[in-house]
């Protein structure tokens, strides 16, 4: 017969152990000590061992078995607490699970600072994060398959799609040391850039087609997300532009130069957080928005974007 130890007497074992004693458990859980002593018998023999050793000292002392019931016991209460207090926040209207959308174009190290607080702030609410290009942020949130979307903004015909303001980066061309282009030291002409390749990344749903912007180069090589435009740049295979934020510790340790090339447009690029009013957030979508807005501090409220707003990374485009 498998032993079917109860939570209760699982409560008072952990009681005891770290209480020190069956008449300081006692106490803490408002029960007699004769009542503590029973439920500890009656565990001991669900589980057929010993879980104290009794004889010959006044405190009890854990078993080895004991010892190892103790790590189960923490667990198995641990996910009843976790329980109970995801079925509180579900009856209070708090998200059970969260899917965001996050563009590289947020400083990751931003992220990972607000997901940390995310995480501590609502450790009931699993997270679901899509990360990719502009464009897969914004078709995630259209479609409803992320609540909120953390990136650039584009010129949409959908009068559901809200942006709301929350930071701002640029975008700086840089190159491999050993590129052509860096070896130049010197401003660059259109005439330098023109013959060497240029890593862009393309637009795969089409949204931005015949839309290039900031690509200056003959010849382009195109790839899906800024992470593989990353990984080309620092193998010296193209230049072209990144947002500022990833690429700020590869220019300080020397990984990648930037280029002085005053035709590629390097003025500051708005951050957003997208949501679709069809999709409305909860407190934990709201929460982590308002906490990306006060981490990045450029929220200038919610609005429809401008043609000026529109981020070059939505059009074909070197971003």
């Amino acid at each position: 017969m498998q032993p079917h130890p109860t939570l209760d007497q699982l409560q008072v074992f952990l009681t005891v152990v770290e209480k020190g004693s069956f008449s300081a458990a006692s106490r803490a859980l408002n029960r007699t000590q004769s009542v503590v002593s029973y439920t500890i018998a009656n565990l001991e023999a669900q589980l057929r061992v010993a879980l104290f050793s009794r004889s010959g000292t006044r405190r009890p002392e854990l078993t080895d078995a004991g010892r190892s019931v103790v790590e189960d016991a923490r667990r198995l209460l641990g996910d009843l607490d976790l329980m109970r207090a995801r079925v509180q926040a579900l009856s209070d209207g708090l998200e059970a699970e969260l899917n965001v959308a996050m563009s590289s174009i947020v400083p990751s190290d931003v992220v990972v600072e607000v997901l940390r607080a995310f995480r501590n702030h609502y450790p009931t609410v699993s997270l679901k994060v899509t990360a990719g290009t502009p464009v897969i942020v914004m078709d995630e949130v259209i479609h409803g398959r992320a609540v909120v979307g953390f990136g650039g903004t584009m010129a949409v015909k959908n009068d559901q799609i809200v942006f709301e303001r929350i930071g701002q980066t640029a975008m700086v061309p840089v190159a491999a040391p050993d590129h052509l282009l860096a070896t130049l030291r010197r401003p660059l002409t259109l005439a330098d850039v023109r013959d060497e390749t240029q890593l862009v990344v393309f637009d795969a749903s089409g949204t931005a087609k015949g839309r290039d912007f900031n690509v200056f180069s003959l010849k382009t090589w195109r790839v899906s997300d800024n992470a593989t435009k990353h990984l080309f740049i620092l193998g010296g295979l193209g230049w072209g532009g990144l947002p500022a934020s990833v690429v700020k510790d590869d220019l300080a340790a020397g990984r990648l130069v930037r280029l002085q090339f005053s035709a590629f447009d390097q003025g500051e690029l708005p951050i957003h957080a997208v949501r679709n009013v069809a999709n409305p957030p909860g407190p934990a979508a709201r929460w982590l928005t308002a906490t990306f807005q006060a981490r990045l501090s450029g929220g200038v409220g919610s609005r429809e974007p401008s043609e000026e707003d529109v981020e070059p990374g939505l059009m074909e485009a070197d971003s």
